[in-house]
């Protein structure tokens, strides 16, 4: 029995940045599914646009989700997923979501899977994963906590973007304590230091350093003031297309080019136990990202501006070995359709996918969902005492715990 598509709706909240975001409302097969889209400061290149109004608010795209998507998909079987993305996708007519906005179309494409789900009275994750058949990397996400924000997150902190650390616990309830913990001595080591700090987009702490390991040899030393050094190694989201121009790369204000930086990654990967890179260079330099992969095999460099949650950017990356990992945004691509042809296309080329959330977030939990019905690699959703990081995190604890 299909779930017909009864009713669309759209409304305006606020993110965690008190910014304008967008909530889709579907109503389909007497089932309800919602979804609260996110928001990112740093974005690729090639990441869908997001539709705003010039105040930055929302009032055009809610237009287009009432005016336009709702009329076109009024009786559709919200069952018919890639039917369903298809249609707003035709309807966009772009390759960067210009015209509706990947805000708009996102919002519409993970509300209706929820109805669906909702119509059908079975768990979301269950839904999803009859959606796409993409290989588990593990039965449940390392979690890839943020403690310490940079770049585009925070004022006055390092040009890098995310010190992280990166649980191994199976239990996704015992990382989360143990993600606590260390933010805990993180927060308790920098005021015995006497160190000022403040609290970035992503919940985690910043504070001004002078060179590019400042910030590492402090999360390390919190890490071992909890006593954590088994339970976690770290992880960094470089973000290196942030600081990057005119051939040069400005991190914590020195100039280098990319062997110089490729040198001071690894002066890194020598004294701290930096496991994880996200975009060590800048998002156009393939053979940079291959070249440190090749050379550091045991560090898992992942992909987010390189590739922008999209099958074709993740193949290349894979084919020429320029990363182990990729990272999984919904909202960088436009439709759920896409993103899973994404995360296939991952497990082709022997990439793990890492389900991320965004700078401006929403109390919505989808990305925990996703996480766990795919088995990825890790789930990054900022610091565990921020509420809307906390409650992706919480989410996968519940789902862990009933199955």
């Amino acid at each position: 029995m299909s779930a017909c598509i009864e009713n669309i709706e759209a409304f305006q909240i606020e993110d965690s940045r008190k910014r304008p975001a967008l909530r889709v409302v579907v109503r389909a097969g007497g089932g309800e599914g919602s979804f609260d889209v996110p928001s990112g400061a740093s974005t690729g290149s090639r990441e869908a646009r997001e539709l705003r109004d010039p105040d930055g608010g929302l009032t055009k795209a809610m237009r287009c989700i009432t005016e336009e998507i709702a009329p076109a998909l009024f009786g559709r079987d919200a069952e018919k997923q890639r039917l369903i993305d298809e249609t707003l996708l035709a309807l966009d007519g772009t390759p960067l979501k210009e015209r509706m906005g990947g805000n708009s179309l996102i919002g519409v494409s993970v509300a209706v899977a929820r109805a669906a789900a909702s119509a059908r009275g079975v768990p979301l994750s269950t839904h999803l994963r009859e959606l796409a058949d993409i290989p588990r990397s593990r039965h449940a996400p390392h979690l890839f906590v943020n403690l310490i924000n940079g770049g585009k997150h925070a004022e006055g902190g390092s040009s890098i973007q995310e010190h992280q650390i990166v649980t191994l616990d199976e239990d996704p309830r015992v990382a989360f304590a143990t993600a606590e913990r260390v933010e805990r001595a993180l927060h308790e080591l920098l005021t015995e230091e006497g160190r000022p700090f403040t609290m970035g987009d992503e919940g985690g702490v910043v504070f001004p350093v002078t060179d590019a390991s400042t910030a590492f040899e402090v999360l390390f030393r919190a890490v071992q003031k909890a006593g954590a050094e088994k339970e976690v190694v770290l992880g960094s989201d470089m973000a290196a297309s942030s600081f990057f121009g005119n051939g040069t790369y400005t991190l914590c204000g020195s100039s280098y080019d990319t062997a110089q930086l490729s040198e001071q990654y690894h002066q890194l990967i020598q004294r701290y136990p930096l496991t994880f890179i996200e975009d060590p260079f800048d998002e156009n330099d393939v053979p940079a990202f291959a070249a440190f992969q090749a050379a550091h095999p045991g560090v898992v460099v992942i992909g987010d501006d390189l590739t922008t949650t999209t099958a074709s950017a993740i193949t290349e990356a894979g084919t020429k070995g320029a990363i182990q990992a990729v990272i999984i945004k919904p909202n960088q691509v436009g439709t759920l359709s896409e993103t899973l042809a994404a995360m296939q296309a991952a497990r082709v080329e022997g990439v793990h996918c890492i389900m991320s959330h965004r700078s401006g977030e929403t109390m919505d939990a989808f990305i925990a969902d996703m996480a766990y019905a795919y088995g990825t690699l890790g789930l990054k959703a900022g610091a565990p005492s921020a509420r809307e990081r906390a409650v992706k995190y919480q989410r996968l604890i519940e789902l862990y715990g009933n199955h």
